[in-house]
């Protein structure tokens, strides 16, 4: 086995441990911590456009990678999907989903280097975040334009990308099929490995919360300050029963 095909065996299931126990590490010990830190209350304006931007454009990032990664390329073919018209909306609601996210990080970015108590706010590990998400996002419209052959020649990344990315899951990792892929392929994916890495000690880890709690919570009781009957003090209407 090459060195290359040993790295992209190994590296990922680092990566996947990282996460992990990060992840575990962050609940157990730094549970008030797990928070997107808020800045709202210093800026709305900008946070209005950058933040939709951004959310709704990486929710259809993510759907694509893994309707692209994940499902093999025979089963679209199978549904009569031909390669042809698979990479045309591929490559269109990926370019439309990569530049609206790109577009709101960076609205996000300006807004926190701009607005001084958004900046002050700010700490070195949200510039580390940022930096590594950005290049993400770039490296995944570089590789989108290179494998549909806007720039050099169209590649298909099912045959190799998708099928490495698999065979991580499936416990019997095929680095060689990744390590050869183009170099912008392996740049894209060594940003994401990273990107995964770091997303433990970050703000990103909100996206692995939902607020499954609000489902079940009691009712919130209001209390009328109106005297009432004659005779009854403030707040003493009777209280039904809640959950």
């Amino acid at each position: 086995m090459s060195a290359g095909a040993l790295f992209w065996a190994i590296v990922p299931y680092v990566t996947i441990a990282i996460l992990v126990v990060g992840l575990w590490w962050r609940y157990r010990y730094d549970k008030f911590g797990w928070t997107t830190r808020s800045s709202q209350l210093y800026e709305s304006r900008l946070l209005r456009i950058g933040s939709p931007l951004f959310h709704f454009g990486i929710l259809v990032v993510i759907v694509g990678h893994v309707i692209g990664l994940v499902i093999p390329e025979s089963w679209t073919h199978a549904v009569g999907l031909s390669e042809t018209a698979y990479h045309v909306q591929a490559v269109l609601l990926g370019t439309i989903a990569g530049v609206c996210t790109l577009a709101g990080v960076i609205i996000l970015v300006y807004r926190r280097r701009t607005k001084g108590p958004v900046f002050m706010a700010t700490t070195a590990n949200d510039k580390l975040m940022y930096l590594v998400l950005v290049l993400a996002i770039v490296a995944g419209l570089a590789t989108t334009m290179v494998g549909s052959g806007i720039v050099g020649e169209p590649y298909n990344y099912r045959e190799s990308v998708a099928v490495w990315f698999r065979s991580i899951f499936l416990l019997r990792p095929d680095g060689a099929a990744m390590a050869g892929a183009p170099l912008s392929y392996q740049l894209h994916a060594i940003i994401g490995l990273a990107l995964f890495a770091l997303w433990p000690f970050t703000r990103l880890v909100h996206a692995f919360s939902a607020p499954v709690a609000y489902l079940f919570r009691p009712y919130i009781v209001y209390r009328s300050r109106d005297a009432g009957r004659p005779g009854n003090p403030v707040g003493s209407r009777p209280q039904r029963r809640g959950w």
